[in-house]
């Protein structure tokens, strides 16, 4: 394992451990923008600070707290991360992917993403779900780059199935059970932190994409590549440019995730305890 992670994730695990004892968890959940409040209708137990991590740091963007939780609903153990780093905040990679790579330390088999995206495909409109089915990678750069940050890792990963099929069937399933319609599509990720112009948007619709947003991807790459069943799903918060007709902004973005948060808390408290 490389240097720069493995001796951050053996104190980590330790801490973790120190916290709360010998834990089980099935499932890991990063929390995007607008879904850091979905802690509160699973169970939460207690929560350890990211800047107690020492690669994670203090989160630098608004409605990210910076908190990872044990919550056990319906007794199943889960890790919630509540918010994320992201590449644009100026600090690497290394904060953007420890989460992928703590939650394979403490054997956890399956990783949950969420993130707040603007609406490409027309029939997309704030307060939809959508998990994706596959990826386009415009960030400028790749988590893997340079040396591989764990033994587990490839040199050369696979991506013909990022995030697991069967994982997205049972997603599907929980909205059903709630009487949720959950949307599917092509998210691309760009690097950020501005948004995107319509003539990119116009670009992008082309390429194939159907919500456009500034993360998950890098972390669903590390969590792929280490073998973990990944899923990821987005609330869709805003038409993209060139869709609307107001400004973009990220106040928009937390208010319309703050509106669905009661469907968005209700597909995963809905879904966990079936992973």
């Amino acid at each position: 394992m490389a240097e720069k992670y493995s001796v951050p994730l053996l104190q980590a695990h330790q801490l973790i451990r120190e916290t709360w004892g010998e834990i089980k968890p099935r499932t890991s959940i990063i929390c995007g923008s607008g879904w850091g409040e979905i802690v509160d209708g699973l169970s939460p137990v207690s929560c350890i600070s990211y800047e107690h991590f020492g690669l994670m740091g203090k989160t630098t963007v608004s409605g990210h707290k910076g908190n990872l939780w044990l919550a056990k609903p319906q007794g199943v153990e889960i890790l919630i991360f509540q918010g994320r780093r992201h590449y644009y905040e100026g600090a690497g990679w290394a904060p953007v992917i420890f989460p992928a790579l703590l939650t394979h330390e403490l054997g956890v088999d399956n990783f949950l993403l969420t993130n707040a995206a603007g609406g490409i495909r027309e029939d997309l409109h704030p307060g939809d779900l959508m998990v994706f089915t596959d990826h386009l990678n415009f960030m400028g750069s790749n988590p893997l780059i340079g040396q591989v940050p764990h033994p587990a890792i490839p040199r050369f990963p696979d991506q013909s199935e990022v995030y697991d099929s069967a994982l997205r069937k049972k997603i599907h399933q929980a909205g059903n059970a709630g009487g949720q319609t959950i949307r599917e599509g092509t998210y691309l990720a760009l690097s950020g932190p501005a948004f995107e112009t319509p003539a990119e948007i116009q670009a992008f619709a082309r390429l194939g994409a159907d919500a456009v947003g500034m993360s998950t991807v890098p972390e669903a790459m590390v969590a792929n590549a280490l073998g973990l069943k990944v899923g990821a799903i987005s609330c869709i918060s805003n038409l993209a440019a060139g869709r609307c007709s107001n400004a973009l902004s990220h106040e928009d973005v937390k208010e319309t995730s703050r509106l669905a948060l009661p469907q968005m808390t209700q597909l995963l408290a809905s879904l966990v305890p079936t992973l």
